[in-house]
């Protein structure tokens, strides 16, 4: 599955829409990324964008972007409200879809190496990226503003982790660069049965990391309490990564609490929910529903849906929109206006368009597709599909068993069950249209121009790297059916008895995907060059085919035995 991180550049320019506009055609000019938001501020004379894509993408579209400002805003004459030392005053990495934060710091830090070498500006790496553990505070690393840059460069211990430590003539326009990798930060707001401003924002401190303030006497109207030092002493709020305030809105006619969650590795939303919920309910309100700012990771929404399954004592092993489904209405995604996943999760908005995929065809489509004259799909893409088929049933059998009446008690090893094998049926049903893209690949590479030596040394070395993803391809058909079928046989040994034939059929399936694959395997390794990797590769296959036929053998004794 596609890496997916997003970066939020912050250059010091709110005012000049040409200069932002400049700046941003960086991002659209870009491949493997997609221009979300560009949110200009007037008074804090600075320009948020937000863009996504795969890492490597990303990395060299930032680099793109940095440059662009680096050329075009001189810090020499840059004044706003807001702190700032660079023309990309900060640039964080967030991790959005299959990557973790270690990763995205890796790709943050290459990304500063890239800014401070590449374009000779300093740079200091905060957060996550942070090489030390003074500089991942961002006030630390920005302390003086640019104002202060020549003094801090000065300094050994403020020398910046790439690039310049000096403040020449170049600097001097560019300033300073911060880099980061960071959590997403979500933007929420949660609807009250309530027009009360006050009630919305006693909730909201409630729960806010910072909390409210520290009174003699009276919560409300005493004296607040101050430390030694002079400083308000305050009440911690109930969640973690928060940041909450009450108000009205006129639009709407209700009071929410508007919150920022900062860190949803900290606090996901589905628990910011139910704790606002709580506070909201100790005080005789309610929660009517959540209003979503902005775009949220998919992974936000999924970890939501399964955990208001798990509390139904439900499986979760079902399909992601369904799982969605069940999230937009547990936490009322939908109270104020339409939630449009397509619109609001970022992996959804940034699939792309366009393109013929199979798994989009019906059941009659696909099948007389590959009954046509066209040689794709073929034996490896109706292999993969065998396989999603088959571990689909094993899957089935999972959660008709989790809601069998008196298997309460078992309901959430089934769903498990059921969890791994919706991920190898997505898993498989992505390489039902992948081997058919690896049978491309090597359709293009055959159709390169071969008149000069070079160009028939290009063209075969492109054929060799085509062959070995056409292998590649249905070996991994070949791993994902074999662990498909230890879904089948946990199954048909202790899932529902009145669908043991379905755990059956699911592992004659799975056997089938593995040697239809297996096939596709040693058809594909005839013409490579490398011929230790097809010893290799045929060599682990057989082994993968022999367990895969001792499997089905054992799962339909067990079948046949409770059939009897």
């Amino acid at each position: 599955m596609k890496q997916l991180i997003e970066c939020v550049p912050n250059i010091s320019e709110g005012r000049d829409q040409e200069i932002i506009r400049q700046v941003t055609d960086e991002i659209v000019k870009s491949e493997g990324v997609k221009l979300l938001d560009v949110d200009p501020g007037y008074a804090t004379n600075r320009t948020v964008i937000t863009f996504v894509g795969t890492p490597d993408a990303v990395v060299e579209a930032a680099l793109k972007l940095v440059k662009k400002a680096a050329e075009l805003i001189d810090m020499k004459k840059h004044k706003g409200e807001h702190p700032r030392f660079g023309a990309t005053d900060v640039c964080p990495l967030v991790p959005v879809s299959n990557i973790t934060m270690e990763e995205t710091s890796e790709y943050a830090r290459k990304l500063a190496k890239r800014i401070g070498e590449e374009l000779k500006i300093p740079v200091y790496c905060y957060e996550n990226a942070a090489f030390e553990p003074k500089r991942k505070n961002l006030a630390y690393c920005r302390a003086g503003e640019y104002e202060g840059l020549a003094d801090k460069l000065s300094k050994p211990e403020m020398k910046p982790d790439f690039g310049p430590a000096e403040f020449n003539e170049k600097v001097a326009k560019t300033g300073a660069t911060a880099v980061s990798a960071r959590d997403f930060l979500i933007a929420v707001n949660y609807n009250l049965n309530t027009t009360s401003t006050r009630r919305a924002n006693a909730i909201a401190f409630d729960v806010r990391e910072a909390g409210r303030p520290k009174r003699e006497g009276n919560p409300v109207t005493g004296k607040i309490v101050l430390d030694e030092k002079g400083n308000q002493v305050m009440i911690p709020g109930s969640l973690k990564a928060t940041k909450a305030i009450g108000w009205f809105i006129d639009e709407y006619g209700i009071a929410q609490v508007s919150m920022n969650i900062t860190n949803i590795g900290v606090t996901p939303l589905h628990i910011a929910f139910e704790e606002v919920s709580k506070k909201a309910q100790d005080r005789g309100l309610r929660v009517t529903g959540v209003e979503l700012v902005g775009l949220v990771p998919l992974r936000t929404i999924i970890d939501a849906g399964k955990y208001f399954l798990k509390k139904q004592q439900r499986s979760v092993g079902i399909d992601e929109k369904e799982i969605i489904k069940i999230a937009v209405k547990s936490m009322g995604l939908d109270d104020l206006k339409p939630f449009v996943p397509e619109e609001k999760i970022i992996e959804y908005l940034i699939a792309e368009k366009g393109g013929k995929k199979l798994m989009d065809m019906t059941c009659t489509g696909f099948t007389n597709e590959t009954a046509s004259e066209s040689p794709a799909p073929g034996g490896g893409s109706i292999s993969a599909y065998l396989g999603a088929l088959g571990v689909a049933l094993g899957t089935m059998v999972a959660n008709l068993s989790s809601h069998k009446p008196g298997w309460d008690d078992r309901w959430e090893w089934f769903s498990n069950w059921a969890e791994k094998g919706q991920k190898l049926k997505d898993e498989l049903l992505y390489l039902v249209d992948e081997d058919t893209n690896a049978f491309n690949k090597i359709m293009s590479a055959m159709g390169l121009p071969k008149k000069t030596d070079a160009e028939k040394k290009a063209r075969q070395d492109a054929m060799e790297e085509a062959t070995k993803y056409a292998i590649h391809i249905p070996f991994r058909v070949m791993e994902t059916c074999l662990k498909g079928m230890d879904v089948a046989k946990a199954m048909a040994e202790h899932g529902n008895p009145n669908s043991v034939s379905d755990a059956g059929v699911g592992a004659l399936a799975l056997r089938s995907g593995v040697m239809g694959a297996y096939l596709n395997v040693k058809i594909n390794s005839g013409g490579l060059e490398d011929k230790k990797y097809v010893e290799d590769v045929i060599e682990k296959g057989r082994i993968i085919e022999e367990k895969a036929i001792a499997l089905e053998n054992e799962i339909l004794e067990i079948v046949n035995s409770k059939m009897k």
